[in-house]
């Protein structure tokens, strides 16, 4: 059995992590409980204790189903990102009027996300007129309306 972490030690972890999330290390989100509890020798409750003291200091946020992200980039669920980056490249032109949107699985390849999450992009983007489905085809850039 491990002996007991010294007081503060979760005090030291939220600043390790906080110095990280300010040098860009956690731009995808930060690492699970458990690795971080494995890199720093700790019990899951101490880990704990310390995402909640950066939590707390608004640092990061939980994101269901995603894990604890950067504040900033926590903010909209990963459908949204997914939705206002096709719209993105809609408006540039880069995904012109008439063009075929990649398959869901290709979608969620590059995202990193499961189907269902691109699922719902894509049909929030039919349901704003952006996009329109092809019963057997797939989904298409409607034209500027």
């Amino acid at each position: 059995m491990s002996s007991a972490s010294p007081r503060g030690t979760y005090q030291v972890i939220s600043q390790v992590l906080r110095e990280r999330i300010a040098a860009g290390d956690y731009a995808a989100g930060l690492p699970s409980e458990a690795e971080i509890g494995r890199e720093f020798g700790v019990a899951r409750t101490t880990v704990r204790r310390a995402l909640r003291a950066l939590e707390e200091a608004g640092a990061v946020k939980s994101v269901a189903g995603v894990g604890r992200a950067v504040a900033g980039e926590a903010d909209a669920p990963p459908y949204e990102r997914i939705m206002n980056d096709l719209l993105g490249r809609i408006r540039s032109g880069e995904l012109p009027a008439g063009a075929r949107l990649p398959s869901e699985a290709a979608l969620a390849e590059t995202y990193s996300v499961a189907r269902g999450t691109v699922r719902r992009a894509v049909r929030e983007l039919e349901t704003s007129g952006h996009v329109e489905a092809r019963h057997g085809v797939g989904r298409f850039v409607c034209s500027a309306s």
